[in-house]
């Protein structure tokens, strides 16, 4: 099938509200088209990772506002780093400008931030950064926002089968003992219920290495708005679309 016949999942012309009584629990975004925006208004590729930066922030502030629980966001992939070098500054500069402004907003406004992601790589800044809003965070009880940073789900899934055969290794568990439990709670997203949403703006159908493993039931929508247009409205759409769909979760639709 050609990609321009393909739907989009929710586009309409008029804007849609939502059930908040029946919001998902965990949203998760690929926040890509920030290149192709700032292409399109004839700016540097960095301004479009700016004004996603700052969009990022309105859809935080607003999933915590209507109250969802979590929220995840694709912000650097493993793959990234073959972007060009000034590209890949231009992105951790902004990451260390929101790490500086967090510490004070998170508080503010009862969110919790964790990073996802292999942190080893990042300057000794940064890690400092990430290692001070994560006390300053404890204990928020409002939103809990995973940044994924450096991550990519192969790789994830990798790291947590070294680490259970190291427990093979060691005689802590029996191979025939492990369960998807076991996978779970190696993961860098531990702790974190699986996606019931995955938003992808931009027009892109795939992926791309995001949330594999707990991925398997989640919803995905997809749409060609690119990430630092996509604002609340788009976000309504989204989760109005999530709720009139049936989640079977590999079993058959329920007769009411």
């Amino acid at each position: 099938m050609k990609l321009k016949n393909l739907r989009f999942f929710g586009r309409r012309e008029k804007s849609v509200t939502p059930d908040f009584s029946r919001l998902p629990q965990h949203i998760a975004i690929i926040m890509d088209g920030n290149g192709r925006w700032a292409t399109s208004r004839a700016l540097p590729r960095t301004a479009g990772h700016r004004a996603g930066s700052e969009n990022f922030r309105r859809i935080a502030t607003l999933c915590n506002d209507i109250g969802v629980r979590y929220l995840t966001v694709y912000a650097f992939s493993t793959e990234n780093w073959s972007r060009p070098r000034a590209e890949v500054e231009a992105i951790m500069g902004l990451f260390r400008e929101y790490l500086l402004e967090a510490c004070e907003e998170l508080t503010k406004k009862n969110i919790s931030l964790r990073i996802v992601g292999d942190t080893s790589p990042l300057s000794d800044e940064i890690k400092s950064l990430i290692r001070e809003t994560d006390r300053l965070s404890q204990g928020n009880t409002g939103l809990h926002v995973n940044v994924c940073l450096n991550y990519g789900g192969r790789a994830e899934i990798v790291h947590a089968a070294q680490a259970l055969s190291r427990e093979v290794q060691e005689g802590r568990l029996r191979p025939e003992d492990i369960t998807a439990a076991h996978i779970d709670a190696h993961l860098d997203t531990a702790g974190v219920p699986d996606p019931d949403l995955i938003i992808r703006p931009s027009g892109e159908l795939r992926t791309s290495n995001f949330l594999l493993w707990q991925s398997a039931y989640a919803e995905y929508y997809f749409t060609p708005v690119l990430w630092p247009d996509f604002d609340e409205t788009e976000l309504y759409r989204a989760i109005a679309d999530f709720q009139g769909r049936s989640r079977r979760f590999g079993g058959i639709e329920k007769k009411k």
